[in-house]
């Protein structure tokens, strides 16, 4: 059974049905409902054309569920618009699902939950982490959602910023490796900076095209993470540096900054600094201060505090961590760096093992408690 075609096909069959009339919440079960369906039958008989297959049986299990509801007339209406056989729309319908479900009746941050599970594919557990919240809230409110949306036509799409939101995020879990969605994200912010002349469209683009560029360097060969003062600089991708420069160049000289323009500069200044030991880190927080202002993010401070420590010092970055959340994610792991730096191995040697306990992935488990294990053997001899 191929995940990856099913994967990639569930944003336009959900597309397809939406726009024949279904709701949101009642196509995205008819989906899901279609998907079982094709793990099942699939391995023993494998469709012609997966695509329409898919949309028929989805769009059958669609009727199937509203028969059950009060709504008969209706239902008799739409009985007359089951697709007729044979191939499917070739158009690829994902961005425009992506503005659907941004809808003018949901909350921002809904919007992007449910964007995310829908569309993007990702579990409630993904999301909530990226949301630092419980999961428990975060079903709450995708369910919320489901509920807000269920009935209505989606001939209102949502606005651009929201939109933006779901894909820096669907990026970020993909760019994680837990799930792969990270090319797909470039793919629909590529089609959406070809469709809209937007500085903060460019900037998003830049960014992921920045950080895109390192991925071949962040994990060893035995999937160990490689932090970035330790990347082999000669894998990066130079070409998608060089683009996402150019893009970032173009954005910021219309002087419209926004916060996805100020992540691609400190990304680019990254990327620029031929050895880690040449990074301009003063400018980096000039770059930190300036994403704080726009965005008051916990996690942009986090970042900012190991920027300073670079840029001043280990104390000072110290100073300016103490100023934070100690629940913030990974606060832990940045204490325990800049205690390193700092040359308290034992505090940090602790701090690493502590962290280790409560990172959210096996990749970022190891490689603290490889630190931790670093630390302790340094102390020993």
């Amino acid at each position: 059974m191929n995940e990856a075609l099913l994967r990639s096909l569930t944003p336009s069959v959900l597309g397809i049905l939406v726009r024949r009339g279904a709701d949101f919440a009642a196509a995205e079960d008819a989906v899901q409902d279609a998907l079982v369906e094709a793990v099942r039958v699939w391995p023993a008989d494998p469709p012609r054309d997966p695509k329409g297959w898919l949309v028929t049986v989805a769009w059958r299990k669609f009727l199937d569920q509203t028969r059950a509801d009060a709504s008969r007339r209706r239902r008799e209406d739409l009985v007359d618009e089951e697709p007729a056989p044979g191939a499917a729309p070739a158009s690829d319908d994902t961005l425009q699902l992506y503005f659907l479900c941004a809808h003018p009746s949901l909350t921002p941050s809904s919007a992007v939950a449910l964007t995310l599970r829908a569309v993007g594919g990702l579990t409630t557990r993904q999301i909530a982490q990226a949301y630092l919240v419980p999961e428990a809230t975060m079903a709450q409110r995708i369910s919320r959602a489901k509920r807000t949306v269920s009935g209505v036509r989606f001939d209102r799409p949502g606005d651009v910023a929201t939109v933006l939101r779901v894909l820096y995020l669907v990026f970020n879990e993909g760019y994680s490796g837990d799930v792969d969605l990270a090319a797909e994200a470039i793919r629909l912010t590529r089609q959406l900076a070809a469709a809209i002349d937007h500085p903060e469209v460019a900037g998003l683009l830049a960014l992921m095209l920045l950080h895109h560029a390192r991925r071949a360097a962040r994990t060893a060969p035995d999937g160990s993470l490689v932090p970035l003062a330790e990347q082999d600089r000669g894998r990066w991708d130079t070409g998608a540096i060089a683009e996402g420069v150019g893009i970032l160049q173009a954005a910021l000289s219309r002087d419209r900054l926004g916060e996805f323009q100020a992540q691609a500069a400190i990304a680019a200044l990254h990327a620029d600094a031929p050895r880690a030991e040449e990074t301009d880190w003063v400018q980096i927080v000039e770059w930190y201060d300036e994403l704080a202002r726009l965005t008051d993010n916990p996690v942009v401070r986090l970042n900012r505090a190991v920027a300073v420590g670079e840029a001043d010092g280990p104390r000072a970055g110290l100073a300016a961590l103490a100023r934070l959340d100690d629940s913030l994610p990974r606060y832990t792991a940045v204490a325990a760096y800049l205690h390193e730096r700092d040359g308290d191995l034992a505090t940090a040697a602790r701090l690493y093992a502590e962290a280790a306990h409560k990172a959210p992935d096996l990749a970022e488990r190891g490689h603290l408690t490889r630190q931790a294990a670093r630390l302790n053997a340094r102390r020993s001899h």
